[in-house]
């Protein structure tokens, strides 16, 4: 599959949240129509320090390429099955100030609204809400067309845009069919650059792998191939009319060459296979490749570039039933919550349990617990029970994960800081003295509280370890650990030959 209009075109099944507009918040939402970035530098410092923070709480082990340095803009594109945790994962691991667009109701809901204002998220009203009548077509189209300006001038001016364009975050293994948003506002970026005569823009595809995308502690590995080039269209009048505020339609068939360019450099970083149980198959082909050679997979980024040259080498030469035999094998393992890394290098599960670490972790979670438990337990179990009764679906999990680990340092943890803050300092200073202390002071509680959720977090992967071992054990013992041996005995000569 080679062209966007060939991929899946579903869309979104909308939330609570999405058919709801908000007309008077969108008016206001601040957007900028000469480069210069519509949010705020100190807001967006802030932000990104947040975010960093609750990266640390919701994954376990990251591996982040960097893009390659450039003057001009940036767009940022990939396939989004994560919720706002993709956008997160990019916004992180580059070094230009991003602006984005999504959704409506995101800059509209409370709280998150007024941070995505702030950072300068764009709105966007999608082609699904238009459909459900809660808008009209031209209020839609003026918000649409003043989102995709700004955009395009932001990225014509230097900055990094993040946008997904599938235009929904969705839980197929394959990319779905691309919108032209993201890939209008580039060329008009590129015209406004090239009008301008200052360093044109690129298309920086990504990709974004995730071992278990709606896990928690799960891990990440964000990837930078070569970026894309932007044609320039030649048309001196097309370009005044966007410098001039005027939001003009970039030719037909230049955006769908584009887009179907982008589909082309996206596809080969996604998982870009006909279901998730084929992909884990992949995943546990390229261990036992690898062990065949005698090495072990230890990074996640390795996993999936094995998983990969398995998936290539299978579209050349044909294996029905190696395929079918590994997914067999797949089943059992993800049946017990486990996966290649169980296989040790003799080509048998590994069976020794690790009571070191469930030792280990379980003292580090009780001495962090003292901490941890009143400055942010409450949040984790909201969202905990958020993310597992939202109607956004379940890749919106684990952004209901990453809001508590955002948002403690902005509540609780000033809270509960202040209030211990104030009792030590209460009769020993007063007056600008005792502002000045209790600030510091809370700031300090603030940072022993993230000291001590590390711990914990650190304590629970290897309790988590632990269990995790327990299985493996449990399962060599019995009769599924037995036909598992049995399927891997005999995948290992064919995988070899299919080489």
């Amino acid at each position: 599959m080679s062209d966007s209009l060939e991929a899946p075109d579903i869309d979104p099944v909308l939330s609570s949240g999405a058919l709801k507009i908000n007309p008077k918040k969108l008016d206001k939402v601040p957007w900028d129509h000469t480069g210069e970035h519509p949010g705020s530098r100190i807001a967006w410092a802030v932000i990104k320090t947040l975010a960093e923070l609750s990266k640390s709480y919701i994954f376990r082990n990251k591996e982040e390429e960097h893009p390659i340095n450039s003057k001009g803009g940036r767009v940022y594109t990939s396939m989004h099955i994560n919720g706002l945790v993709d956008p997160l994962s990019i916004i992180l691991s580059q070094d230009k100030r991003p602006i984005t667009m999504g959704r409506h109701d995101l800059a509209t809901m409370p709280l998150i609204g007024w941070i995505t204002r702030r950072m300068g998220n764009q709105p966007v009203i999608r082609r699904a809400e238009q459909a459900s009548g809660i808008v009209g077509p031209e209020y839609s189209k003026s918000i649409n067309h003043r989102t995709l300006l700004t955009m395009s001038h932001c990225i014509a001016g230097g900055h990094g845009a993040v946008v997904m364009p599938e235009g929904k975050s969705h839980q197929d293994s394959k990319l779905h069919h691309l919108r032209t948003g993201a890939l209008r506002f580039s060329l008009n970026a590129a015209s406004i650059a090239d009008a301008k005569e200052i360093p044109p823009p690129t298309i920086q595809p990504v990709g974004l792998h995730f071992r278990c995308h709606h896990w928690f502690r799960t891990d990440v590995y964000v990837e930078y191939p070569e970026p894309l080039q932007i044609p320039v269209i030649e048309d001196p009048l097309h370009s005044a009319s966007l410098i001039q505020g005027d939001w003009s339609e970039p030719p037909e068939e230049t955006v769908l060459e584009l887009r179907n360019e982008l589909y082309r450099r996206l596809v080969p970083i996604t998982p870009d296979a006909p279901d998730w149980e084929t992909y884990r198959a992949w995943h546990l082909l390229g261990h036992l490749s690898s062990l065949a050679g005698g090495e072990k997979l230890t990074a996640y980024s390795e996993e999936v570039k094995a998983a990969r040259e398995i998936r290539d080498t299978l579209k050349v030469k044909e294996n029905p039933q190696l395929l079918k035999k590994s997914k067999r094998a797949e089943n059992i393992l993800h049946s017990n919550q486990l996966d290649g890394r169980s296989i040790s290098k003799d080509f048998t599960l590994e069976s020794k349990v690790q009571y070191l670490n469930g030792i280990i972790g379980v003292l580090l979670m009780i001495g962090a617990s003292p901490l941890s438990i009143p400055s942010t337990g409450l949040q984790a179990l909201i969202a905990r029970y958020l993310g597992d009764n939202t109607d956004e679906g379940v890749d919106a999990r684990t952004t209901y994960h990453m809001f508590a680990g955002f948002f403690s340092p902005l509540t609780i943890w000033p809270l509960v800081g202040g209030i211990i803050a104030y009792q030590v300092l209460e009769g020993s200073v007063d007056g600008a003295e005792f502002l000045l202390s209790f600030v510091i002071l809370v700031f300090l509680i603030s940072t022993i509280f993230h000291f001590s959720n590390l711990v914990m977090l650190r304590g629970y992967d290897l309790v988590t370890d632990f269990r995790m071992s327990l299985r493996r054990r449990r399962l060599a013992h019995s009769e599924d650990g037995e036909l598992l041996n049995n399927l891997i005995n005999s995948i290992v000569p064919e995988l070899v030959a299919l080489k």
